[in-house]
Parts: structure tokens; C-alpha cells; sequence
């Protein structure tokens, strides 16, 4: 595998090689001083380039960082929808991963775009600037990505949504129809779960921690009894073991609403929650 240095070596020169890519740009977990390394961190790159649409003539041009496992051009998918008229690119994306293990997430970006329309990340660190576009880049930090504070009206609408959607995995796991409930409790409830884990996380930290995609940071940042419960929320393919999860869900998610209500100043509204809880072991208690 090649080190990260190499790594390094291999996406600067061929930025200098190449006159169109004025500036490399390095962000994500690499720039992060709060993650610890290790061999499958992504390279995070952007080349600020003239001329995207020469790039974009010939793919083989990435031959160049070495033989791939897999990649995935994802601003070229349309994952089987009609295709419509193609809008100006502001960037192109290029996912790579390469034989030796190692990754690279690599978008172009146009020079002429990059006074109005460029988005500063606080996790991005200059590799190379060749015309002095980011000539005050400060320090990255993670400060992006921190747990933001809810407001009542955010806090309020995630509850009756985690209570609401919780009817219909009731619904599904009394019918044992295991895809429909999976499917509302992975992509409707658990969301809501998580983000009230991460406003708890947040209100622990005075929300100057990340929570990481999908709660990667839950286990550093969470009480070990509470990261214990977390875990068993998530479940196999078995119905009496999914009732359990659900259960667990919303035990876990009541407690944190309540405790974030009482020190943020918010209404938590007991009553949802409770005929909600109510039906769900009256429907279990019949058909299980």
C-alpha cells in the first residue's frame, strides 16, 4: 500500500504537471486533528481547474493515480431515471479506490467559479495554490461539522415524527411484514432517533463536538452505558427481536427528549409519546 506520503507526492505532481489545475486542495478527515489515522481514510482532494469539460473529454486522464478496484462517477449517474437536460457543472466528482487499498475522492472545481461560488469547508487545508486564490486559508478545524443547537419548532416537528412513524413499524411488524417495517424504521425513524442522540451529544459538549456521519463519533462522545443501549436498537431479521428494538427506541429516545426539553427551555409533549408507547404494547401484546 502506498503511504500517505506518496499519496501525497502523486495527486501534487500531477497537479503540477498539468497547467489547467491551478490548486489542490486537501479536506475531510485527513485535515482533521481530532481523528485518528489510519489506512482507510479517504483523500479528500479538489483540483480548482480551467477547463473542466477537457477533463471531462477522457476519463483514462485518472490512469494516472493507478490501477483501480472500483470507481463511481456520480455527477455522470442517473441510477436508471430518464435522463433530462444536462444544467452547467459546477464540479465533477471522481470516486476512486484503488488496488493497493488506498482512495481517492477527487472533484474538479472551475477557476471561474470559484470568487462566487466556491463553499469553504473548515476541514480543507491548501496543498498548492499557483495563483494565490486562498491566500488566507486558516487552520482547519472541525467547527463545520458541530452539533448545531434546535430550536423548539425543529425539536417539536423530529419528535411527532419519530412518534408518528413508529405506528406504521408497529404496523408492519404486527402484519411480519419485515421490509416495510425495516424500511420505515432505517429511513424515516432512525433518523429522528439520531438526531435527538446527537442533540443530547451536543448539550454535553456545549455543541462544539462533531457527531460524524451517521454518529461514527457516538462512541467517544456518548456515555458507555448509553452507547450500550444505542447498539441494541439495532437488529436482525427476526420479528420478536425487531419488536425489542423498537421498544428500545423509544425508551432511550423518550428519556433524551424529556432531558433536552427540561435544560433547553422546550415543551416536550409527554402525551405523544405515551399513547404512542401505549398502542405499540397493546398491538404487540395481541399478536406476539
Amino acid at each position: 500500500m502506498r503511504s500517505a506520503q506518496e499519496m501525497k507526492q502523486l495527486i501534487l505532481t500531477k497537479a503540477m504537471q498539468d497547467d489547467r489545475i491551478r490548486a489542490v486542495l486537501l479536506n475531510g478527515s485527513r485535515v482533521n486533528p481530532k481523528v485518528v489515522p489510519d489506512a482507510f481514510q479517504d483523500f479528500d482532494v479538489v483540483y480548482i481547474v480551467k477547463d473542466v469539460e477537457s477533463f471531462l473529454s477522457d476519463h483514462r486522464w485518472t490512469d494516472y493515480f493507478g490501477p483501480r478496484i472500483i470507481w463511481q462517477l456520480p455527477d455522470a449517474m442517473t441510477f436508471g431515471e430518464a435522463e433530462t437536460a444536462v444544467e452547467p457543472r459546477d464540479s465533477f466528482g471522481y470516486l476512486m479506490l484503488f488496488q493497493d487499498h488506498n482512495r481517492i475522492d477527487l472533484t474538479l472545481f472551475p477557476l471561474q467559479k470559484v470568487p462566487h461560488s466556491f463553499q469553504w469547508d473548515s476541514l480543507t487545508t491548501v496543498w498548492l495554490d499557483k495563483d494565490g486564490l486562498f491566500p488566507s486559508a486558516p487552520p482547519a478545524d472541525d467547527r463545520d461539522y458541530w452539533v448545531r443547537m434546535p430550536t423548539q419548532t425543529a425539536f417539536t416537528d423530529c419528535c411527532n415524527e419519530f412518534w408518528w412513524v413508529s405506528t406504521y413499524v408497529v404496523k408492519g411488524l404486527a402484519r411480519e411484514e419485515l421490509s416495510y417495517a425495516k424500511e420505515m424504521m432505517d429511513k424515516v425513524v432512525r433518523p429522528m432517533f439520531m438526531n435527538m442522540l446527537a442533540w443530547k451529544m451536543g448539550m454535553d459538549t456545549d455543541f462544539r463536538e462533531s457527531f460524524g456521519k451517521a454518529g461514527k463519533f457516538m462512541r467517544q462522545q456518548l456515555a458507555p452505558d448509553l452507547y450500550a443501549r444505542v447498539l441494541l436498537t439495532y437488529s436482525d431479521h427476526q420479528i420478536p427481536n425487531n419488536w425489542r428494538s423498537l421498544f428500545q427506541m423509544m425508551e432511550i429516545f423518550g428519556e433524551l427528549a424529556q432531558e433536552i426539553a427540561d435544560k433547553l427551555g422546550f415543551t416536550y409533549l409527554l402525551e405523544e409519546e405515551q399513547q404512542v408507547r401505549s398502542y405499540a404494547e397493546e398491538v404487540w401484546s395481541y399478536c406476539c
